[in-house]
């Protein structure tokens, strides 16, 4: 049931160090409370050769480059290759893996980054997964809280599937591309190879090999090869 919402659907697991995370894990967003206590134990099998352990549960790739003025709280791990650019604020609770960029004014709150993924410009991501080669435009955020405070569903086609967390964001499938200055209201989950319209307001479920333009207006793209 609700096969393209489930984890092996949405990533390439070996694109991840986090990979373990969701060994038991159905869907993505059963993982999303499990982050804080899988991480130090993950910091602490890390390579010593490879990471270098700055206190407070931080363990940051010695090939990766963190501005002087980037703020990091633990627990956090900063993959390979990583770049963490000028005033970024991982506020903790947040894996990002290898070759990614966290840009200027980019805040991370209880995430997972997969391998090669961007969110470099005045992005907002907060208890959210993003895969493989995914995409954030300028000023693109998730939204993770519902306004009346109540426990956030998954709308997927006629159906509304309850998570049981009063917070979580947007889960990204690998190789989506969103759009400048767009919303992900809390629940969204966008399918693989999925597009989106700059302006956008993104809500529920939005299949793999999509561009979604509006709420009412999702077209199907070449699949990716």
């Amino acid at each position: 049931m609700y096969e393209q919402l489930k984890c092996n659907a949405l990533f390439q697991m070996d694109e991840t160090i986090a990979r373990d995370i969701f060994c038991d894990a159905t869907y993505p967003w059963e993982v999303l409370p499990r982050i804080k206590d899988f991480l130090p134990k993950l910091g602490k099998c890390l390579s010593l050769e490879e990471y270098e352990y700055r206190g407070n549960d931080i363990w940051i790739a010695k090939s990766a480059s963190v501005a002087p003025t980037a703020t990091i709280n633990g627990p956090c791990i900063i993959g390979r290759n990583t770049e963490i650019r000028p005033g970024a604020f991982i506020r903790g609770n947040a894996i990002v893996g290898e070759d990614c960029v966290v840009g200027n004014s980019t805040e991370l709150k209880n995430v997972i980054l997969f391998n090669h993924v961007q969110v470099p410009h005045y992005n907002y991501v907060g208890d959210s997964i993003l895969g493989y080669k995914s995409h954030m435009g300028a000023g693109s955020i998730t939204s993770n809280v519902k306004s009346d405070k109540t426990n956030v569903t998954i709308r997927c086609e006629n159906d509304v599937i309850p998570t049981g967390l009063k917070k979580m964001g947007a889960i990204l499938g690998d190789y989506v591309e969103v759009g400048c200055n767009s919303v992900l209201n809390p629940g969204s989950i966008l399918g693989t190879n999925t597009n989106v319209y700059p302006l956008s307001m993104v809500r529920g479920f939005i299949p793999k090999d999509s561009i979604y333009k509006s709420q009412g207006e999702i077209v199907q793209k070449d699949p990716l090869h």
